[in-house]
């Protein structure tokens, strides 16, 4: 079993290289809208209930594709390193797929910022994260979280994984994947 981690700032492309490693592999993509969305239309934001809300969901699919006979799960996620609760639920999640002896990954993808603006308007990213379809407003988000959090590593995570960094500025997601699969050695479909 595979748990790999697709982490960086908004817009650099986690769910695209995750889709392109799950056709890849087979393993299934979790982008961190699916939790987020569903709970937007009851809670705002960073509100109490909605991190309750989505942090419960989070740990129990994880809990539960641990016990299952799935290749894994590959999980994206919008890392804060301003935040130390962002260490501990990763670290705690990780512990859900040590204790069924998985594989645990981390992939950090870093893109430039004019990079990033362009993917914040692609069609796929509005599609699956309606809370993006204002783009000004996303936009803006993006810009304000880019001078107020830290969403790329120094080069190293608080975590005991592997940890590989890619730069996709100028890349492809099916070109990063093939990438992620290779120096990870995850087996591909037949």
């Amino acid at each position: 079993m595979h748990f790999l981690v697709i982490f960086g700032p908004p817009a650099v492309g986690k769910m695209s290289v995750g889709d392109e490693i799950t056709k890849l592999t087979g393993i299934p993509v979790f982008h961190n809208h699916l939790s987020i969305e569903p709970v937007l239309r009851f809670f705002p934001f960073g509100s109490d209930s909605f991190m309750r809300l989505v942090d419960s969901f989070r740990r129990n699919l994880m809990t539960e594709v641990a016990k299952s006979d799935l290749p894994g799960v590959i999980f994206t996620f919008a890392w804060s390193f301003s935040h130390d609760e962002d260490a501990m639920f990763m670290s705690e999640v990780c512990k859900i797929f040590e204790a069924v002896d998985a594989s645990i990954s981390f992939v950090e993808l870093r893109a430039d910022l004019d990079a990033r603006l362009l993917r914040n308007k692609t069609e796929r990213r509005l599609s699956e994260k309606p809370s993006k379809r204002n783009v000004n407003e996303s936009e803006r988000l993006l810009l304000e979280n880019e001078d107020k959090y830290q969403m790329n590593s120094n080069g190293s995570i608080p975590l005991d994984y592997r940890h590989i960094v890619i730069d996709n500025t100028q890349r492809s997601a099916e070109d990063v994947a093939n990438e992620v699969v290779n120096l990870l050695s995850i087996p591909r479909r037949a």
